[in-house]
């Protein structure tokens, strides 16, 4: 029976990478806050899980509803980002709108959710902050200007803040997974092979967020790149 360690939020905890690292974390004792933009998608009940209903693409939103967070939870020591979607095409295909939204939900409410709680986590012993990436943010691809663009800012960004939080108690780690079999393909027009050595489990992402989280506190854990064993890519 593991006793709880550590109070950790993770976003887009309702399914996908989210899902599996909340599932890892509770089993292995700590407490977790997983966000959702509906709540009503946590089906199963957990007396270490609290469901927190926030949608990243509202940012006027994003502050108070920290606040919010914060009152419920002063414990808090580690945030993981696992929420995120893709789109492809060419930029031309993108409107003004579509090009805002997903510059915002996968990076712009992750830098304001990263300042909002980053003063309180300093305060602590030890923390963590966790980013899931992309291998999008190592190379930009045909018809993924504006994705591998949100990929490629959070990685600076994270680049950037590590040097920031050099002398605190919070270390920052980047994961920069290839293709993860989840529902992230769903609304796409190419998935994974199916062979099991074309993508990665969303198991395997959550057993990396442990690893850093279980390391030595002394050291930081940069950035971890996870590939395949095989990339091939099918069309629907």
């Amino acid at each position: 029976m593991h006793t709880v360690k550590r109070v950790i939020l993770v976003t887009g905890a309702s399914s996908g990478i989210g899902r599996a690292v909340a599932k890892k974390l509770l089993a292995q004792g700590h407490r977790v806050i997983g966000t959702s933009r509906d709540c009503g998608q946590f089906k199963n009940q957990h007396s270490n899980f609290f469901p927190f209903e926030m949608d990243f693409s509202q940012l006027d939103q994003i502050p108070d509803k920290l606040k919010q967070l914060q009152k419920s939870h002063p414990s808090l020591d580690g945030i993981i980002f696992s929420a995120g979607y893709g789109q492809f095409g060419s930029l031309e295909q993108f409107s003004f709108s579509q090009i805002e939204q997903l510059m915002t939900v996968n990076f712009t409410s992750q830098a304001i959710i990263t300042r909002a709680l980053i003063p309180e986590l300093k305060r602590k012993p030890q923390s963590n902050l966790i980013y899931i990436g992309s291998e999008a943010a190592l190379k930009g691809s045909r018809k993924g200007a504006v994705y591998c663009a949100s990929k490629f800012a959070l990685r600076g960004f994270t680049q950037a803040l590590r040097e920031e939080c050099g002398t605190s108690s919070v270390r920052v780690s980047l994961i920069n997974p290839g293709m993860v079999k989840t529902d992230f393909f769903e609304s796409l027009s190419f998935q994974p092979g199916n062979d099991k050595t074309h993508s990665i489990l969303p198991e395997d992402i959550a057993e990396t967020v442990s690893f850093i989280l279980n390391s030595n506190h002394n050291i930081v854990i940069d950035e971890i790149n996870l590939t395949p064993a095989n990339k091939v890519i099918q069309f629907k």
